[in-house]
């Protein structure tokens, strides 16, 4: 794990005992910190009771005088919950485990830290970034919102091929939380309207996303759209911009090639790959390396992944398009495409996926916002309603030509009927598989 002699003799709050939560406190203590920690669920306490160094109790009900910070788990909306002013009327930061991370960078072997921020897009950048720098040889591991937590990775140590390169994929809650990551690259993917829960308006939303290259030094590197970054100007002094959209022309990659690379089709996965490309690009890899890189990527889980092939029939499960800009470039990438849309709508209309209804042959809606859905797509697309996922697989299965493609890409958040996009994702491939062997039966 990542432990800092920063933290010696300090103590921390940690409210949230999930994984990077658990992460956290151990990290705490094996450098010598004390530590309040709390879960309202016993379950979660279990781990750490009678443990030497840990006091289990309710950072609200505590006097937080003298502590070095209070840790809380991103999925803590600090725009409502009590913890963000009991810990200011003691004076003590609210922070996250990214915070924590920047804190021992200091003590650790010499290294690099990407950062990747954005609406949509950065799971997939984060992790063909890493990819591509695995495959080079680099040390390298990827955390943050993705992967497991940073504090309970190993340090990188340096190679023949380079120093260590943490790659994190951060939120926007992530960055909330952090004063003091200084990336050594920063990536700002795009910003769309998104998590307008936690966030007073779009600008605010946008402003937390644009934090991770205001926090920059000088020489660092920056990456962003023009049109973002004509937006936003919160650009580090100093630092070193990259235009995403210049990327291509400028590093001798043409966008022909992205047909040699399988997991990174459509419109959408090229900028990403755009930013990969400027990222190792910056990082000193050859053209060769990246291409190499870009070549073998087997792409994520939920995210344009391609489940099988039945009867000349693709079906693609896109559960990570949790709102319409995500959706967009999925809808983009396919002709013929049998759309199965819905679930728990986080705007309303169908947004920049109405430009892209020529692709879609059929949509089949489901969900909460799957009558809404219906009302917008009838008379431009031949549209069924149903109610659940697999209602929706088993009407656009028969109604599927040799060529078509079957495509999960909801275009909403997940939580009316499953636990998460992934469960979602999940119960697609699971009804995919069960015509699959329906097939070969």
């Amino acid at each position: 794990m990542i432990t800092s002699p920063a933290w010696k003799d300090k103590k921390y709050a940690v409210l949230g005992l999930a994984r990077s939560g658990r992460a956290t406190v151990e990290a705490l203590l094996a450098s010598g910190a004390e530590v309040l920690a709390w879960d309202d669920r016993a379950e979660a306490r279990e781990p750490f009771a009678g443990r030497g160094g840990v006091v289990l109790a309710d950072p609200l009900e505590a006097d937080l005088t003298g502590f070095a910070g209070m840790v809380v788990s991103p999925g803590v909306p600090l725009n409502t919950h009590p913890i963000k002013p009991h810990a200011d009327s003691f004076g003590v930061p609210v922070i996250g485990d990214i915070e924590l991370f920047a804190q021992a960078r200091a003590d650790l072997p010499p290294h690099k830290v990407v950062g990747i921020t954005g609406t949509n897009g950065k799971s997939t950048t984060t992790a063909l970034t890493h990819h591509i720098l695995k495959a080079a040889g680099v040390p390298t591991t990827m955390g943050g919102n993705i992967g497991l937590p940073i504090l309970e990775q190993e340090p990188l140590t340096p190679n023949d091929n380079g120093v260590g390169v943490y790659v994190l994929e951060l939120s926007s809650y992530q960055i909330d939380l952090t004063y003091s990551l200084d990336c050594d690259v920063a990536v700002l993917l795009n910003i769309t309207p998104d998590h307008l829960d936690r966030y007073a308006n779009f600008e605010a939303y946008a402003a937390s996303k644009s934090r991770l290259l205001a926090m920059q030094s000088r020489g660092h590197n920056s990456i962003a759209r023009f049109t973002d970054a004509r937006l936003l100007g919160q650009f580090a002094q100093g630092s070193v911009a990259s235009i995403l959209e210049d990327v291509l022309p400028h590093r001798g990659i043409d966008a022909s090639e992205q047909s040699d690379w399988p997991s990174l089709q459509g419109p959408h996965n090229l900028e990403n790959a755009a930013a990969a490309i400027e990222v190792c690009d910056i990082l000193n890899l050859s053209g060769d390396q990246i291409r190499a890189g870009l070549r073998t990527y087997t792409g994520l889980s939920h995210r344009m992944e391609r489940v099988a092939a039945i009867s000349d029939v693709a079906y693609v499960n896109d559960s990570k398009g949790t709102n319409t800009a995500a959706s967009a470039p999925a809808l983009a990438a396919f002709d013929n495409i049998h759309w199965i849309v819905g679930g728990m709508a986080k705007e309303p209309g169908l947004g920049e996926c109405e430009a892209e209804l020529g692709h879609v042959k059929a949509a089949y809606t489901i969900g909460k916002a799957g009558p809404d859905f219906a009302d917008l797509l009838e008379g431009k697309v031949s549209t069924t309603r149903l109610t659940t996922l697999e209602e929706a697989v088993t009407a656009a299965a028969k109604a599927a030509e040799p060529g078509d493609t079957v495509l999960l890409s909801p275009a909403c958040a997940s939580f009316d009927q499953f636990r998460d996009f992934e469960h979602r994702g999940e119960v697609f491939r699971q009804a995919v598989m069960a015509l699959k062997e329906g097939e070969e039966a």
